[in-house]
């Protein structure tokens, strides 16, 4: 607290101090200026008589300038030091929470923008689109699935000293995510992506061949890839609705829990590929 301030007051009340010596004033005025910087414009003003305008705008405009600095700086510090009196093991359990939470909202996030790309006409530059937005899905899946295996691991490794303090609730998060239930429906998620991408990237290398119906190779090719497609967004569809049932079900039991839990979005949103 007070980095900027001790500096500038430093500064402020040297000035002060010359300013009193060169115009031959009571040097004491220094010493309550570095008391109290707010005097700073009345000392101008008798210094200063008729000239004392523009030094005290700019006198006005520094000491906003540190106030609103300190504020910044003590609100940093705060939300950086505001877990420092709670037990280390404590302090991590919440840094993996606010993973998990920060994970779970970007994937959510995602599927939500996905329901935009999901359903993909004949147009290369789309398929390419899709492609690139399904590789940027995976990547926050991939960093879902990691923040949960962390939380998962950090409560089974903690699991007395979370009894003891009272924060056995917390042990219900691995149980939801260890639920069959809940891996199955990640699981789904991901075959769905590549089986997705998997036949736009078949489609995007071979577009005309396709469109055209230049080779009936490649029209099997492209129906057999096509019906694995199919199969996946219809298991995601189904395993994504138990998911949210079990989790229903789940939260009625221990709300404490619900902030820490997937979104309950429909796969309604999500278009088939025709």
């Amino acid at each position: 607290m007070y980095y900027i301030y001790f500096s500038f007051i430093f500064i402020l009340s040297g000035l002060m101090f010359l300013e009193c010596k060169r115009r031959s004033l009571p040097k004491w005025w220094a010493a309550i200026v570095f008391a109290a910087p707010v005097t700073t414009p009345y000392f101008i003003a008798k210094s200063r008589k008729g000239q004392s305008l523009t030094l005290v705008t700019i006198f006005l405009v520094c000491f906003s300038l540190v106030t609103a600095g300190e504020i910044f700086i003590h609100s940093k510090m705060k939300s950086k030091y505001k877990y420092a009196k709670l037990p280390p093991v404590t302090q991590q359990l919440i840094h993996y929470s606010e993973i998990l939470k920060q994970t779970n909202q970007r994937l959510d996030n995602n599927i939500a923008e996905f329901k935009h790309h999901s359903s993909v006409h004949s147009n290369i530059d789309r398929l390419e689109q899709t492609i690139f937005f399904i590789s940027e899905l995976r990547h926050a899946l991939y960093d879902n699935q990691a923040a949960i295996k962390q939380i998962v691991e950090f409560v089974g490794n903690h699991r007395d000293f979370l009894s003891k303090k009272n924060l056995q609730w917390v042990y219900e998060i691995k149980r939801f995510y260890n639920n069959r239930i809940v891996i199955a429906h990640f699981k789904s998620l991901e075959s769905y992506l590549d089986n997705f991408e998997t036949l736009l990237r078949f489609c995007y290398r071979n577009f005309d061949a396709i469109t055209k119906a230049e080779s009936t190779i490649h029209l099997k090719n492209y129906d057999e890839y096509y019906l694995r497609y199919r199969r996946t967004v219809e298991s995601y569809k189904r395993l994504n609705v138990k998911r949210i049932q079990f989790q229903n079900d789940f939260t009625k039991r221990y709300p404490e829990i619900k902030g820490y839990l997937p979104a309950k979005r429909q796969t309604e949103t999500l278009r088939l590929w025709e």
